[in-house]
């Protein structure tokens, strides 16, 4: 045989041999354990949820909050038993439960965060102002408001609506509380309440899903009115979502597709508990059922 042909053929032979390894190779490398499909991480022996066990109205360990209640809620459907991992809601979170393996999805998880993968949102709330409701400041809507001029006003700090205070020039007069608290020892959203109730400041500004239902269940005399028209950043509205393990997307879409199904359930448990509801560009309230 010509030595052309033999080169030819060899050189037919080593591709064939290339191609065959490098497909055994994929196959393997799709095979191991550190290529595996993540949504096989995921429980299916329990609907496996993390949570804080102090963060009422949102969740607690005897799972009275309003996202137990979503979370019993999507057990139910799935036909699975609920099981809880709890850990403050603090630095380390979802390292500490979730990428840990430990459960398999955060309820009330805001919309956009890279350290999780996102459901849809299943629903969109905002800020709100506290006040009494027979005081000087229970027709105040928006924080350039002239009436807020000289107002105590008290603010997590570092939260989205400090921002927005300091650009209105509120914050002479305002009272920090801490943002990042262990819950279980802490409550700065109760302490904000309790001086708006005394009078030691004339207004608390919460997010809504903590300060709507606070102040239906304990705080008769004060209410909550969503701040919608704070304009430019930070914004004062998110859409909360489910949060997942990055990658486990078989698992994020059946969580859609519950949420879908469920919508109007979710809203109902949601308006019970006292949070207020908007649409999904957070311009407007919604009204019940919509």
């Amino acid at each position: 045989m010509p030595f052309a042909k033999l080169r030819t053929c060899a050189s037919g032979i080593s591709r064939r041999r290339r191609v065959l390894a490098l497909t055994v190779l994929a196959v393997l490398a799709l095979a191991s354990p550190a290529h595996a499909q993540t949504s096989d991480l995921t429980s299916k022996k329990a609907f496996r949820v993390c949570a804080d066990p102090a963060n009422l109205p949102l969740s607690n360990q005897a799972e009275e909050g309003f996202e137990n209640e979503i979370a019993g809620l999507f057990a139910g459907e799935l036909g699975l038993p609920l099981q809880y991992t709890w850990f403050p809601m603090a630095t380390g979170f979802v390292r500490n439960t979730l990428q840990a393996n430990r459960c398999d999805v955060v309820m009330g998880y805001g919309q956009g965060d890279e350290m999780v993968l996102n459901t849809n949102h299943y629903y969109t709330s905002s800020y709100v102002l506290v006040v009494p409701t027979d005081g000087p400041f229970a027709g105040v809507d928006e924080l350039s408001d002239p009436a807020l001029k000289d107002a105590r006003i008290g603010v997590i700090a570092g939260s989205p609506p400090a921002s927005h205070m300091v650009g209105k020039g509120l914050m002479a007069k305002a009272r920090p509380y801490s943002l990042m608290v262990d819950r279980r020892y802490d409550n700065p959203a109760g302490d904000m309440l309790e001086d708006v109730k005394t009078g030691t400041i004339d207004a608390a500004i919460l997010w809504g899903p903590i300060g709507g239902p606070m102040v239906k269940q304990g705080y008769p005399d004060l209410k909550a009115t969503p701040l919608l028209a704070e304009a430019g950043m930070p914004r004062m509205f998110y859409r909360i979502t489910m949060g997942v393990r990055r990658g486990e997307k078989v698992w994020q879409r059946k969580l859609n597709s519950l949420i879908r199904r469920n919508q109007g359930r979710i809203d109902a448990i949601l308006a019970q508990a006292g949070v207020p509801l908007l649409n999904q560009m957070g311009t407007a309230l919604l009204e019940p059922g919509q």
